[in-house]
């Protein structure tokens, strides 16, 4: 059975469907400069219309890639908290299309 909604891989091969920030912070914390150096979250669908990536950065660091083509956005930024970096992936995630994901109601009272 495959992600709901979305999977992170890393360069060594780990997989996790549906990674929570928790998971996020854990595969970003295993990365090193020689055999694992980055993660990508995506859709786990054919041709996903956003990815995000993060890489381990030479001078120390990270850097974090957020692109979306149907939103046409495209942000590159480093970082160096880990937590930080899940939290935001998380929350950026969280705010992206997934088919067959229930809408959001609004409700005015």
């Amino acid at each position: 059975m495959g992600a709901q909604y979305y999977g992170a891989d890393s360069k060594n091969g780990d997989r996790i469907d549906d990674p929570s920030q928790d998971a996020l912070f854990m595969m970003i914390s295993e990365l090193n400069s020689s055999d694992n150096t980055f993660v990508v979250v995506q859709p786990d669908e054919d041709g996903p219309v956003w990815f995000a990536s993060v890489a381990v950065l030479d001078a120390g660091g990270y850097e974090i890639v957020r692109r979306d083509t149907s939103r046409n956005e495209h942000e590159v930024t480093t970082a160096t908290s880990i937590n930080d970096i899940a939290r935001d992936l998380t929350i950026w995630m969280a705010a992206r299309d997934f088919p067959g994901r229930p809408t959001r109601q609004v409700t005015d009272f």
